[in-house]
């Protein structure tokens, strides 16, 4: 489960990712509480409008942020990223202290949060794959993942508690100080030891990101479902919040259903990580389970009861994003990886703009459990757009054995563009063997 730790760089990134993490999560619920019940009263909608602030510029950006993480090194741009982040927080946090900060100027921030976040976001997730190679980089990917929800789990609960005893003001500046965790970790780790990059003398053709994943129906369904959570299921900051002041409850009480959450989101890593590779089986199989147990969670009448779902929803949501993630990245083109994962974390971030407001639009006109009843909808139709590819693409069969089971086939190629179809030819998506335990004839498969 751990092997990629077995890595001296890995583990000095995992340890600083954590720490700024942490910070990051504390971050987003004081911002999210300062909104709510500091700059509007109770109003979801402009809640909604801050995602869509924060969460747009992926979306608009993801050419030119995807070339960059391609063309540049990644752990220089992580710690120039990084550092511009830092002053942002400072910057919010003494306008607060101040009691200068307004709504539109809260909504300013938000977009340079996004617009830092949309070249951070591909440059992070692609230098996984730069620190542990292609081999261990789905165990990475789902440890990764881990450290994240580890970080989610413990941030929004001390964040809540440090909001009513020291203020939102100091919240920002505490995460300030969490982004040189990640500055200290990326100085310290061993430049000579991060796998060779694959470079190409087209790397600076952006079409072809898009190219790729136009000639991959396993990449196009996985973004396609990855939006649909993304836009209408994942808005996790309102359905929490709102409902939290629904149960009649503080900042904390908010915090504490985040790291509810997190719980569920923490152990669908770590399960994540024991599988040995990313599989479009549990891809389909989660998103149904996300849609069923937010159904659920929306008709829950106490407070308590509601938290308790919440693990579930929190363990079907971190199992689908993981193993997407994971599949993207071992099944993509190294050449063409920083590409094609801006353009799917544009999917998961770009999604929030057209989601959260209409989240938060329900949420404040027809109250918060009708919001949570959106995004299970959005689960249920993801999982049926993935069983849909699953049994047009003719890997669905009888089982051997059993007569009224039905199994995947795991082994059938994918098809790819031909590599001479591409502009330059040292960046060919040619077919990249996926790690598994026991001997495979050589090409692609698929879950």
């Amino acid at each position: 489960m751990f092997r990629s730790l077995r890595v001296f760089n890995f583990r000095v990134w995992t340890l600083g990712a954590l720490v700024s993490n942490i910070g990051g999560w504390m971050q987003a619920t004081a911002q999210d509480w300062v909104v709510l019940t500091e700059l509007t009263n109770h109003d979801a909608t402009a809640m909604g409008v801050t995602m869509a602030l924060q969460f747009g510029p992926p979306l608009l950006l993801v050419g030119v942020t995807g070339w960059v993480a391609d063309r540049f090194d990644r752990r220089r741009l992580l710690m120039v990223t990084q550092s511009a982040l830092l002053l942002l927080a400072v910057a919010v946090g003494v306008l607060l202290l101040t009691h200068v900060m307004t709504l539109p100027l809260m909504w300013l921030f938000a977009l340079g949060f996004g617009m830092v976040n949309a070249f951070d976001a591909p440059a992070r997730q692609a230098f996984v794959s730069d620190v542990v190679g292609r081999d261990d980089a789905s165990n990475a990917v789902a440890l990764n993942s881990a450290s994240f929800n580890m970080a989610r789990l413990i941030g929004p609960a001390v964040g809540g508690v440090l909001i009513v005893l020291i203020g939102t003001g100091w919240m920002f500046l505490a995460n300030a100080g969490t982004f040189l965790a990640m500055l200290v970790a990326l100085a310290l780790i061993r430049t000579r030891e991060l796998v060779p990059r694959v470079r190409s003398a087209g790397a600076a053709r952006l079409a072809d990101g898009f190219r790729y994943v136009r000639g991959r129906p396993d990449l196009l369904v996985i973004f396609s479902m990855v939006f649909l959570l993304g836009a209408f299921g994942m808005n996790f900051p309102i359905f929490a919040s709102t409902m939290a002041i629904e149960f009649g409850r503080d900042a904390d009480g908010y915090g504490l259903l985040s790291s509810v959450l997190a719980i569920g989101s923490l152990v669908g890593a770590l399960l994540s990580a024991r599988r040995d590779r990313a599989r479009m089986r549990v891809v389909v199989w989660a998103a149904g389970g996300f849609g069923a147990v937010s159904l659920l969670s929306s008709f829950m009448p106490l407070y308590a009861l509601y938290a308790v779902t919440l693990v579930l929803v929190g363990f079907c949501t971190v199992t689908m994003l993981t193993t997407a993630n994971g599949y993207v990245q071992t099944t993509t083109d190294p050449a063409l990886r920083g590409r094609v994962l801006a353009l799917y974390m544009a999917v998961i971030m770009g999604a929030t703009p057209i989601g959260a407001p209409i989240a938060g639009w329900v949420a404040t006109e027809f109250g918060p459990r009708a919001a949570i009843q959106v995004g299970a909808a959005a689960g249920a139709l993801a999982c049926i757009i993935g069983l849909t590819w699953v049994a047009a693409s003719g890997r669905l069969h009888r089982h051997e054995t059993r007569r009224f089971r039905l199994t995947i086939d795991e082994t059938r190629p994918i098809g790819v563009i031909p590599p001479e179809e591409f502009s330059d030819e040292i960046a060919e998506a040619t077919p990249v063997p996926l790690p598994s335990k026991d001997p495979q004839p050589a090409g692609r498969r698929a879950g």
